[in-house]
């Protein structure tokens, strides 16, 4: 069970083979993690990062769970959480899609949002229950900075991220006083396999930044968190910068 500290000893990480995701893992299971359940679609990276996990010394489980197949994450999960107690339960899946594609063609924009948002709602709510039920537990869920005001360049995917943190700040606020809590993540630009290739954007961070920020905030008992954190005033400035001023901007 999670201590006052935050200091858990089992871990689902729903996007398994996710970098930030393992980099999370990787830290938890070097302090006191024992049992870490890794949720992803078969593939190598998977089992490479269930690998990587038991020579660190963590009973490791892997399960197949398709962000966007949502009629499946009630009896996947619920199995995961069936087999015992889940100290944190990260939210790590995302898929970045590609912007003007996305504009070209609906469907492609669909299918970002499907994962990205609509497999975020089912997989948390699923999730809370089962943490509501135990009396303890937290949910991290990966967001975004781009989900704070949409920009041009990246709309469909802000979009995305702007409906989860909002629908997450709501789930943490539905928790209170249940045991259960739900901390919101709000990366900037990370360098990860997924942004390979993209020129990058100020105050980029690496997935080990992130995670060390996760693991503090669990510590802290954190609601929301910003890697880096001077990201919290970068942000609030860009939010109120009038429309037609920002549509000016090169973002």
């Amino acid at each position: 069970m999670m201590n006052a500290l935050g200091d858990p000893q089992s871990l689902l990480v729903l996007g398994g083979s996710s970098e930030i995701g393992l980099a999370t893992a990787r830290r938890l299971v070097r302090s006191r993690v024992e049992v870490v359940h890794l949720a992803g679609r078969p593939s190598p990276a998977l089992d490479a990062a269930a690998q990587e996990l038991r020579a660190l010394g963590a009973q490791v489980h892997v399960h197949d769970f398709d962000a966007a197949a949502v009629d499946t994450h009630e009896t996947v999960l619920g199995k995961i959480f069936a087999e015992g107690d889940v100290d944190v339960a990260l939210l790590a899946f995302g898929v970045l899609g590609d912007q003007e594609q996305g504009e070209r063609e609906p469907l492609a924009a669909a299918a970002v949002a499907q994962v990205n948002y609509l497999g975020a709602v089912t997989s948390s709510l699923v999730c809370a229950q089962a943490l509501r039920r135990q009396g303890h537990g937290a949910l991290v869920v990966l967001s975004s900075v781009a989900g704070e005001r949409a920009r041009r360049s990246n709309f469909i995917y802000g979009s995305t991220k702007a409906g989860l943190d909002a629908f997450a700040q709501g789930l943490g606020d539905s928790l209170q006083g249940t045991g259960a809590k739900v901390m919101v993540v709000r990366p900037g630009f990370v360098r990860t396999r997924m942004t390979e290739g993209m020129q990058e954007a100020p105050l980029a961070t690496t997935a080990d930044a992130v995670a060390e920020a996760v693991v503090t905030g669990l510590r802290r008992g954190s609601e929301t968190v910003w890697v880096p954190g001077a990201l919290r005033y970068v942000m609030s400035g860009l939010r109120h910068v009038p429309r037609a001023v920002f549509r000016k901007l090169p973002v």
